[in-house]
């Protein structure tokens, strides 16, 4: 899915990654998209999914982007935590659209995983509330426990993951073992004890194992929180495992042929660092990399007119530098300074001067536009540049990894017609003429 491209600069371009061989593969399953935050994975995933429905397949993108945009782009009113059609899109195949719903998520798996009273007991205790809503890596495990549904249902040959907007691209991963371990751990298994053990000697050991423990917690939590945490503890005894065993069923979904991951970066530094911190984890992790998708490239149509040389032209037209002394308007300020009549004859040695006075003024005005425009374009070739050598040094460490340069749009997405153009540029994988 990958080809060799030559680089202008003469170094060593890195592969160049085929979106749409990638799209078409009848094997690929699901497709992360990860990264860190304002890179543009919303608008890739959605992107991917009107491209992948329209070349055939059944798709479903689920986005956590609490931006909305998805819904917008794709003239749905609202996203929520059921799949959704989006109308419009030809080609054969179909693509739906969700946002996660982290605590609607959480409350499925209770319901799913207790009887009647208990669901009821945990989705009022207000301990499980403060955690479902807002606990720190409950949006990533929740989006991996969508992602293990999704899969599990086979309504869809491709679902597309927008990974949370986190404030490290490696939370995604790193999330469920976290969450896990919160659940398994020393913590929980101490606030679970006093009701495991039970009866008098559960009295007892509360009394004497317990008694210092619980006054330093209730110091520290309150004793209300303290006795909403035992209370949710010993209604989820019975669910902590699963969270474990469905997290690392789902993680070792992401390291399974069929899953494809891709990189989603900017051509800034800070984003292509995180980007390289990601690519080596999937690399340790085992979990199949697609590529980079490099977001927002600035080209030019007229990259053989460098900075220096649009600078120095600039520089000249400011100063007067560049003028025809022999013809045009500079010869026709010199006939009129030797009271020559204007070309053709016609008229007074006063109006040609009139016409040459009014004429300059307008080679001054029209002087000025031009060196604007060559300082607009050496600007544009500066940052043309300076993202180069920021990809290239990416590319240095990480020559194997394939790359699709997505140009930069002149507006926002907003509609359909936005992501069908993106999903072209990502085809094209380079920012030719942008």
């Amino acid at each position: 899915m990958t080809e060799r491209v030559a680089d202008a600069t003469g170094l060593q371009a890195p592969p160049r990654l085929g979106v749409d061989a990638l799209l078409d593969d009848a094997g690929t399953r699901i497709i992360v998209c990860c990264g860190a935050g304002g890179v543009g994975k919303t608008t890739t995933a959605a992107a991917l999914g009107v491209r992948a429905a329209e070349r055939g397949r059944k798709a479903v993108v689920l986005t956590i982007d609490p931006a909305r945009r998805l819904a917008q782009s794709m003239g749905i009113d609202s996203l929520d935590n059921t799949p959704r059609r989006v109308a419009g899109v030809g080609g054969g195949g179909e693509l739906h659209a969700m946002m996660l719903d982290m605590k609607r998520t959480f409350d499925e798996i209770v319901e799913a995983h207790a009887d009647g009273e208990r669901a009821e007991a945990i989705l009022a205790n207000p301990f499980y509330q403060s955690l479902s809503a807002g606990f720190a890596g409950t949006q990533e495990y929740m989006a991996m426990e969508k992602l293990g549904q999704l899969r599990a249902r086979d309504d869809w040959d491709l679902i597309i993951v927008d990974t949370p907007p986190s404030r490290s691209a490696l939370d995604f991963l790193d999330a469920p073992k976290r969450l896990g371990s919160f659940l398994d751990g020393k913590f929980i298994r101490v606030l679970m004890a006093p009701a495991k053990v039970g009866g008098r000697a559960g009295m007892k050991f509360l009394n004497v194992g317990m008694s210092l423990m619980t006054g330093t917690l209730s110091k520290l939590m309150g004793a209300s929180l303290l006795k909403d945490v035992q209370t949710f503890v010993a209604a989820m005894d019975t669910m902590f495992g699963g969270f474990r065993t469905r997290a690392d069923a789902t993680f070792r979904l992401l390291q399974a042929p069929g899953t494809a991951f891709l990189v989603v970066a900017a051509p800034e530094p800070d984003a292509l660092r995180e980007a390289a911190y990601f690519v080596e984890r999937l690399a340790a992790e085992r979990m199949p990399l697609a590529g980079l998708v490099l977001n927002r490239v600035h080209g030019s149509g007229a990259d053989q007119l460098s900075a220096e040389r649009a600078l120095a032209a600039a520089e000249n037209l400011e100063e007067g530098g560049i003028v025809d002394q022999e013809s045009g308007k500079a010869g026709l300020r010199d006939s009129a300074e030797d009271g020559s009549p204007t070309a053709g004859g016609a008229g007074t040695e006063a109006d040609a001067e009139a016409y040459v006075d009014a004429d300059a003024d307008t080679d001054v005005d029209m002087d000025e536009i031009a060196a604007g425009l060559l300082r607009l374009h050496a600007e544009r070739m500066q940052v043309i540049a300076r993202e180069q050598r920021t990809r290239d040094r990416f590319t240095s460490l990480h020559p194997e990894v394939a790359v699709a340069e997505v140009a930069a749009l002149p507006g926002d997405v907003h509609d359909l017609a936005g992501l069908r153009a993106i999903g072209e540029r990502l085809a094209a994988g380079v920012p030719a003429g942008a």
